[in-house]
Order: structure tokens, then sequence, then C-alpha cells
């Protein structure tokens, strides 16, 4: 069995929140019978801070690339990381990511 690297989008008032949503959704989108390559195979999520000026979307390939330990192991955590939080709704933006078992 392999692995497979992924990245999601989810919103939520929490971090917990969000990662059990993108969860919900991944296991409608592939099923429940395991080994998806997605964040549904994800038991929970490990917070990482996005260095000062540094984009997202870049820094989270490069610790996939540099095959960060917080990030590298296919049944370990996913990676987290909060993008924005709307003012308004106080709804926050998160990007999961890593390596799930396929």
């Amino acid at each position: 069995m392999g692995a497979d690297v992924f990245f999601t989008n989810a919103s939520g008032k929490t971090a917990q929140d969000a990662f059990d949503e993108a969860v919900r959704r991944a296991r409608h989108d592939y099923g429940h019978a395991g080994y998806t390559g997605s964040i549904a195979e994800k038991d929970g999520y490990a917070m990482i801070a996005v260095p000062e000026g540094a984009k997202v979307s870049s820094f989270a390939d490069r610790l996939i690339d540099e095959c960060d330990p917080r990030v590298d192991d296919k049944w370990g955590p996913a990676g987290c990381i909060h993008i924005e939080t709307d003012s308004e709704s106080g709804m926050k933006d998160f990007l999961f990511f890593g390596w799930a078992s396929s």
C-alpha cells in the first residue's frame, strides 16, 4: 500500500471544527473503505506556523518536499495552517495537508 499527498482547505470556528468538516467531506467524496489518499485517513492534525513573509501554499509544499517530520507520516497527523479569519463571521480558513495512505 502506498501514500498520496493531499491538500484540503476547510473553514470553521476552530481548527477542530474545520478538520472535522474536511474529514466528513472527504469520506463522503471518497468513501469509508480506507486507503483513499485523502484527509479521510487522518485522526488529527498538527498546527504549523508559517514564517513571516512566506506564502502558505509554497511553505506547505516545502514541508512535504523536505520530509518534515510533522507531516511526513501517512499514519500521522495532517499539517494544519491557519490562513485567515473572517472579521465579520469569525470563521477561520485552514489548509490541511500531508501524506495519507492509499
